[in-house]
């Protein structure tokens, strides 16, 4: 059974949210702070975790960055501010996902659904994908190596890239991007795309200002560069 961390500080969207994910066949815990969620995650190591931005005593920035400190756990950030500087902010902190408030419980069951697909598609696939002699990604590990230096992406983050990987050359837009890791792209998540590529080229470039790998095509999207110069 997967387990769900849910860290909100208002009992009755956890009450909520833990009703439909135990009927959705997920183990539940919760937190109401974020102390309590970073040392909860830390303890019982749960699959994905949902994550409220605007939390008592740790922010749910501040959480995420704990948590992408301690592993690639998936997490799937709530929030009820509007800026999408906010959401944006969250994503280059190696979110998955976020979902609005007020929300439907059921799509936030279906994002989880979502999210824990994408990581096991991609480590369903039993292969190694090499691009030039730089970059490397071990699909049954998740791991990426970089000249020959190991890289720790996030899920996301790593479908992302390797979706460019099997199609090195290839110039991408961000709905197709959004498509790859979403199954839907969505206008107003466009966005993300950005943020999840910054955040890649910090792990994989040597300098993420002048990208060697990871390369944008102004005006339609990117591409992974399929030489090694």
């Amino acid at each position: 059974m997967r387990t769900v961390l849910v860290v909100d500080d208002e009992p009755e969207i956890v009450r909520i949210l833990r009703d439909y994910l135990e009927r959705a066949g997920f183990e539940v815990l919760t937190a109401s702070d974020g102390e309590m969620a970073v040392a909860a995650a830390r303890r019982q190591r749960p699959d994905l975790v949902i994550l409220d931005l605007t939390l008592p005593s740790l922010d749910g920035l501040d959480v995420a960055r704990a948590l992408r400190r301690d592993g690639e756990v998936p997490i799937i950030m709530l929030t009820a501010r509007t800026e999408e500087s906010d959401r944006v902010a969250g994503l280059e902190l190696g979110a998955d996902d976020y979902v609005a408030k007020p929300f439907s419980p059921r799509e936030v069951v279906a994002r989880v659904r979502a999210v824990l697909r994408r990581v096991d598609a991609v480590r369903s696939h039993g292969d190694v994908v090499r691009v030039g002699n730089a970059i490397e990604l071990d699909v049954p590990r998740m791991e990426t190596s970089v000249d020959g230096n190991h890289v720790e992406l996030t899920a996301t983050e790593f479908q992302l890239l390797l979706h460019m990987a099997r199609q090195p050359g290839r110039v991408f837009t961000r709905a197709q991007l959004l498509d790859a890791v979403h199954g839907v792209a969505v206008e107003s998540y466009e966005r993300a795309i950005d943020a999840h590529v910054k955040n890649i080229r910090r792990k994989i470039e040597r300098d993420p200002h002048a990208p060697r790998h990871l390369q944008t095509v102004f005006g339609v999207g990117y591409r992974l560069a399929d030489t090694a110069a």
